[in-house]
């Protein structure tokens, strides 16, 4: 059975110990409270100013967790007509809600059109088609954007770079002119804007101030050629501090904001639209596992636990570092293990040569930050069955 909390190593992590012991595991953790401060922080930079923030459902699409965001009045960035359903079953206005993704399909589409959704970010002169005859059948006129490719490198793990000319979303700015003319000239169409996106966990703000440059080149040229635009979407991609996620719980959103403050020239009466996803829930998650063996072998010693790649794909997909603690053990002493999970994969470790305390069957442990792309990611691979989440404010 799990020992004491050790109180004073990990007073600043919210999480009941007591109430837990006899849980079930894995299961993840959500601190509402935490959450209700991000989305505080956010309102409070945008105020005054003409931004609105879409969640990102893709990052964590949990009941809960959408109803909190929805009671908060932000909108949603949607990939799916699962997702659709979600949000609004969550509660979220449609009129707040802008649908992105390449390959859209016709219900997905159509669902998106009986719901008269704010906007659908369109990635190819095909789809504008083919939303504008799908809304011709409806006798509706649908709202969309174009999503622009900047060709920009945000130096972040190759699977979740999404702002190069070799990526798969967006159209090339070489083509825009003739998507956009093509928009302006479908009779069930209405073209609100652009929307860019160049990828994600960007914590240098560099990138951001390069898409800016590259958004009032773009908005130069058109309004030469006399059309001009309601609404500009930058998309998200702010990242978080997985290395301290008690020493910024909250990501540096004043400097990201102040970032297009300062660099980006809306056109008087535009709307500037954010979709942050990762930013607003990720430090407010962390997966429950419990310690089932400590092994060792000729080189190494091994905390294995009941959670693994099924429930947290992110450190075999992306070799992505999460804090982990042993939230049970009161040992002074530590040792060094491999952390790693029961999947039949060799790819199923969420940490190589971690120090930690001392540990044994039964301890509990947290993994941090694993709010985003966490719960939402995870499978059924090898028949196990998907966590159960609980709640904290």
């Amino acid at each position: 059975m799990p020992g004491a909390v050790n109180k004073k190593r990990y007073n600043m992590f919210r999480f009941p110990l007591q109430k837990f012991q006899e849980t079930p595991t894995p299961f993840y953790f959500y601190d509402l409270k935490l959450l209700d401060k991000t989305l505080d922080e956010i309102a409070k930079q945008i105020k005054g100013f003409p931004y609105k923030v879409h969640y990102a459902v893709k990052a964590n699409g949990n009941k809960t967790i959408l109803e909190e965001i929805a009671k908060k009045g932000f909108g949603v960035d949607l990939v799916s007509g699962g997702e659709i359903q979600a949000a609004l079953e969550a509660g979220f206005n449609p009129g707040t809600m802008v649908y992105s993704g390449v390959g859209k399909t016709d219900p997905e589409i159509n669902l998106g059109l009986d719901n008269d959704i704010f906007s659908f970010n369109v990635e190819s002169v095909p789809e504008v088609e083919v939303i504008n005859e799908l809304a011709g059948k409806k006798g509706k006129i649908a709202n969309i954007s174009i999503r622009v490719n900047p060709d920009i490198d945000a130096h972040t793990h190759r699977y979740i770079t999404t702002g190069t000319a070799e990526d798969k979303f967006g159209i090339n700015i070489e083509m825009l002119s003739t998507a956009v003319n093509v928009a302006l000239s479908l009779p069930n169409i209405h073209l609100r804007g652009l929307h860019f996106h160049v990828g994600s966990q960007i914590t240098d703000m560099k990138p951001f101030g390069m898409l800016c440059e590259s958004v009032n080149g773009l908005l130069d040229y058109f309004d030469r050629h006399d059309i001009h635009f309601e609404m500009i979407n930058v998309g998200g991609g702010l990242g978080i501090d997985y290395l301290k996620p008690d020493v910024n719980s909250v990501p540096d959103f004043e400097h990201f904001f102040d970032t297009f403050k300062r660099r980006l020239k809306l056109r008087k009466g535009q709307e500037l639209h954010f979709e942050l996803g990762r930013s607003i829930v990720a430090q407010c998650g962390s997966l429950i596992a419990r310690v089932v063996f400590v092994k060792e072998n000729r080189n190494k010693k091994f905390v294995i636990l009941d959670a693994g790649m099924t429930d947290l794909i992110r450190p075999a997909l992306y070799e992505a570092y999460h804090v982990i603690q042993n939230i049970s053990s009161s040992d002074t002493a530590s040792d060094v293990y491999d952390v790693v999970g029961p999947i039949c994969e060799s790819s199923d470790v969420f940490a190589r040569d971690e120090k930690l305390p001392v540990s044994k069957r039964g301890d509990l442990f947290a993994i941090r930050s694993a709010g985003a792309y966490g719960e939402t990611m995870a499978s059924r691979y090898n028949m196990r069955q998907l966590p159960k989440s609980y709640f904290q404010r």
